[in-house]
């Protein structure tokens, strides 16, 4: 037995003995056994993904299926290739870290039979949709993943009515994505044959247009992106946040590995205009993403949607890469899907880190909205210091994982040959503005997030009163953010290893760690020469700080513009909504942002102001003018036809004679 097969055998077993574990263990026991083997379940598919990026290949594993009146079945097989193996460790070290956090974390519903019992299933689904190795297995694997993470939502369901909806949006557009997936995988399997990824392989047009179209909508319904991310701001802040990091770091990583898919293995050598979409369903989701994260002051909705921002990109650098290829570029294609793979990785590690930061600060004060939270930063410093390492990685900043990422992705526009082919003279100047204005607006949202959270004062008393999180949960932090710098730190390798799963070249690594791009020319990134330079920054503003708090040493002065007051309060302090608002007004026609103003007054006296309330809220666009409508016109034919179902049988009986004279009609035209 080798590595690869060792490797699905052992995520199968941990994965079966955290479910009988959640089933048949209570209280504390179940939280540490069950989190256990499901942490075992991630390191398990995690190093099956290494092994297989390293080389490494299995005989696959074909699991025996029958049923009780049909008889034996075609076996699930799993046998990752390469670019599912990248997928497979990225989930892996994610569901590792996410169980690891939960052992300490999960706490009433959440820790419960069903908590548990669900966040196994889900674990199992996640890890197992990049291993299939034919369209069955695939699509069972993705229900699996699909229920799991359903439970999982639902968990807190009678503690919070805001579940509820959530999980209704999310079941609706999970099973659309399952929908478009088996009918896109239908049209593939009916040409093909069979239903192994083999015999698809080369379908002729335009059977592979329809097939593309099915599988991309379905694809792209789970990845979040622009105009079918609804459910994504929704279901993430009310899932528990073990569950929302894995969600986001993970889950929706199996949509961006449904588009590799289909486009580098199934069906390779697509039309222009599919490259196209990829760029366009990017860039949108990418901008819109971010705009929407800038305005929240929930802190998991900010993150909700950039998720969507993040995705977004990394789909942008698919279409990019297609495009490239198509046009005859293929060094500026290959850096382009590398990028897409860096992206991918980087937001598992720093989305990890943000989405238990975040659970970390729900648990310690119970609350999510940023305008009620500050001064944590000297209340829970392990929580800061991860936090703001992710906030770092999120907004692409050196040493960060998210700098390389978007550095690379960067090169790939700025070396692409636009020149050669008219559309992409139209398509790469809009791209590369739109990637450059999404990368100036995600870092104003993580130094909101970063900095409104966790510095200045406490604006409630659930913050003044905040102590730090379990030690499971810091564990959990530091090695969530240890991944987003130590990826940072070692580029020119990580590509390399990288490369073999999308058939890329000239990836080179110069020195110990550093990366040359060298179908592009000589373009070196040095990250040892970056940690330096940035170590130098940071001891210079230390030793000016230094020596200005010698010179002029704290003191407390009385406030000539304060009538009297000494000390300021935590009301003068800048909130996340002040902090968003020029930018809110800016954007205004594409944010949906609704104010209002409410002033109170004393009884006995109208004309006096004994309090003024300023309420302020962004809507999503897509939702509020789209889905909402079409939810309205579904409830209004629902009811419809509740007054045509009224028990009445001679009404009955006459649709039922109307539908016997309209077949009649038709069979004898």
């Amino acid at each position: 037995m080798n590595l690869v097969d060792a490797g699905l055998y052992g995520l199968l077993g941990s994965a079966t003995v955290a479910i009988v574990m959640a089933i048949v263990l209570t209280g504390r026991v179940r939280n540490v056994i069950a989190g256990l083997a499901v942490l075992a379940t991630g390191v398990a598919a995690a190093l099956t993904g290494l092994a297989t990026l390293l080389g490494y290949s299995g005989t696959g594993l074909a699991i025996p299926v029958a049923l009780p009146l049909v008889g034996d079945l075609d076996a699930l097989v799993l046998a990752p290739d390469r670019l599912g193996g990248f997928f497979m460790l990225l989930a892996g070290l994610v569901i590792a870290a996410s169980a690891l956090f939960g052992i300490g974390y999960a706490h009433g519903p959440a820790a419960s039979r069903t908590g548990w019992t669900g966040f196994a299933a889900f674990a199992l689904g996640v890890v197992l949709v990049p291993a299939a190795a034919d369209a069955i297995t695939f699509l069972l694997a993705w229900e699996l993943m699909a229920l799991g993470s359903t439970v999982l939502l639902l968990a807190e369901h009678a503690t919070r009515q805001a579940v509820r909806a959530a999980t209704i949006w999310y079941a609706v557009m999970t099973h659309l994505s399952f929908l478009l997936l088996l009918a896109g995988f239908g049209v593939l399997i009916n040409a093909a044959g069979g239903t192994s990824w083999a015999r698809m392989v080369g379908i002729a047009e335009p059977t592979a247009s329809l097939a593309f179209a099915l599988l991309v909508a379905g694809f792209a319904t789970k990845a979040g992106l622009v105009p079918v991310h609804v459910w994504l701001p929704r279901a993430h802040p009310e899932a528990p946040s073990h569950a929302s990091a894995a969600m986001s770091a993970a889950m929706v990583k199996m949509g961006i590995y449904g588009i590799l898919l289909v486009t580098l293995r199934l069906l390779p050598n697509g039309p222009s205009w599919w490259a196209v979409v990829l760029v366009a369903l990017g860039a949108i989701s990418a901008l819109y993403g971010i705009l929407q994260a800038s305005v929240q002051s929930d802190l998991k909705r900010l993150l909700a949607y950039s998720t969507t921002e993040n995705v977004g990109l990394i789909t942008t650098a698919i279409g990019v890469g297609l495009l490239l290829h198509q046009s005859g570029q293929h060094a500026a294609a290959d850096v382009a899907l590398i990028a897409a793979l860096l992206l991918a990785l980087s937001h598992a590690a720093f989305k990890t880190v943000l989405f238990l930061g975040a659970g970390a600060v729900l648990h310690a004060t119970g609350e999510r909205d940023l305008d009620q939270l500050g001064g944590l930063a000297s209340r829970m410093p392990i929580t800061a210091l991860t936090f703001g390492v992710g906030a770092l990685g999120a907004a692409a900043l050196p040493v960060t994982s998210g700098f390389v990422a978007e550095w690379v992705l960067l090169q790939a526009l700025i070396h692409a040959d636009a020149k050669t082919d008219r559309l992409l003279a139209v398509v790469m100047p809009l791209t590369m503005g739109v990637v450059a204005l999404t990368i100036g607006l995600g870092l104003l949202t993580f130094v909101k997030a970063a900095g409104i959270g966790f510095l200045a004062r406490p604006r409630s008393q659930a913050a003044s009163e905040a102590s730090e999180v379990g030690f499971s949960m810091r564990l959990a932090l530091l090695g969530s953010a240890g991944l987003t710098i130590g990826l940072g730190l070692i580029p020119g390798p990580l590509s390399q290893l990288l490369a073999g799963a999308v058939g890329a070249s000239g990836i080179a690594t110069t020195g110990l760690t550093g990366l040359e791009l060298g179908g592009l020319g000589v373009v070196v990134l040095n990250p040892l020469a970056l940690t330096a330079l940035t170590l130098v920054l940071l001891a210079g503003v230390l030793v000016v700080n230094g020596i200005a708090s010698r010179r002029h040493p704290r003191r407390e002065v009385e406030l000539p513009w304060g009538c009297g007051g000494e000390r300021t309060s935590p009301r003068m302090e800048y909130n996340a909504t002040s902090y968003s608002e020029p930018l809110a007004r800016v954007f205004g026609g594409s944010l949906h942002t609704r104010r209002s103003v409410e002033v109170e007054h004393p009884d006995d006296a109208p004309l006096l102001v004994s309090g003024i309330e300023f309420n302020q809220e962004t809507v999503d666009l897509v939702e509020h003018r789209v889905y909402l409508p079409a939810a309205r016109l579904a409830e209004r034919f629902g009811d419809f036809a509740r007054k045509l179902q009224n028990g009445s049988i001679h009404r009955y009986v006459g649709f039922s004679f109307a539908a016997l004279l309209l077949v009649l009609v038709l069979v004898t035209r």
